[in-house]
Order: C-alpha cells, then sequence, then structure tokens
C-alpha cells in the first residue's frame, strides 16, 4: 500500500544579507558543529566535497536531538545563482519514521542593501507507517537553526 506524500515548508526571515547566509549554509559542515555544538557533534564528508551534488554528509546530532542521533544525506541539486540546494536523506534514523526524505533549501534577498532574507525550507516525505507523527519535531529544528545561524552570521 502505498502511503501519502507529506509536505512540510518553513519560511523564516532572518535578518543576514543572503549571500553571507547563504555561504554559511554551504559552509555547514564546517560551521553547524563550531557554532552549535548543542546540536551538531560532527558532520562528516563521506563523499565528494561535501558541497557538490552527488557529496554524501553523516551528520552526527548531538544529545539532546529528541528523534534523530545520526542522518546521512545526498546532495541532488546546487543552484548558486539562485542560492538553492536540494538534498535526500539517504540513511540514519529519520528512514525509521519516513521511508523517504527530501528537500530543497532556497535563500532569497528581501531587495534593498541590508534588507535581510527569507529563507525558504520545502520538504516531502512518506511516512513509515501510519502512526508516524507529522515531522513537525524536525520543522522546529530547523526553525530554531536558522534563526541561530542568522544570529552567527550577524556576529562574524
Amino acid at each position: 500500500m502505498a502511503s501519502d506524500v507529506g509536505k512540510l515548508h518553513v519560511e523564516v526571515e532572518v535578518k543576514s544579507p543572503a549571500e553571507k547566509f547563504w555561504v554559511s549554509l554551504r559552509d555547514s559542515t564546517e560551521v553547524f558543529p563550531k557554532a552549535f555544538p548543542h546540536d551538531y557533534k560532527s558532520i562528516d564528508v563521506l563523499e565528494g566535497d561535501g558541497k557538490a551534488v552527488g557529496s554524501v554528509r553523516l551528520i552526527t546530532y548531538s544529545e539532546g536531538s529528541p528523534i534523530v542521533k545520526v542522518s546521512k544525506e545526498t546532495i541532488e541539486m546546487v543552484d548558486e545563482a539562485n542560492k538553492a540546494v536540494a538534498y535526500r536523506v539517504i540513511d540514519g534514523d529519520l528512514l525509521k519514521y519516513y521511508q523517504s526524505f527530501k528537500c530543497i533549501l532556497t535563500v532569497i534577498s528581501k531587495g534593498a542593501e541590508g534588507g535581510g532574507s527569507l529563507v525558504k525550507w520545502s520538504c516531502e516525505y512518506e511516512k513509515a507507517h501510519e502512526q508516524v507523527p507529522e515531522p513537525s519535531i524536525i520543522k522546529d529544528f530547523a526553525i530554531k537553526n536558522f534563526q541561530e545561524l542568522d544570529a552567527y552570521v550577524l556576529a562574524h
């Protein structure tokens, strides 16, 4: 029996300029474990450079992470001009709950110089079984992550 595809959509307004926010996101392999040790224990690049299409990263979350301790993801699309990246979870705890989980992350400039940006994060997922809840914990984590990254970018 095929399960329904669920969608998750997050939009977060940040004060950081789009270019700076995008660069920090793209450098998340280095930035996140250093800037957010309470969330990320480590991010290891298993294949590729961690940024290009086909790259595979293993993310180990810190003890406080609610349902996911490890997650392996592959980058499926990168559009530097439009500041967009797509990735898919290919292994790890998340797949106990969701058969598939893929996301697109886009950073959009809000026009005027210093006018901040809009971060859009859209995911599609299939639940592994009926009892799996909507991924609201993941949504909340993403929102918090973008807000923390904004504060980090502004401070550096």
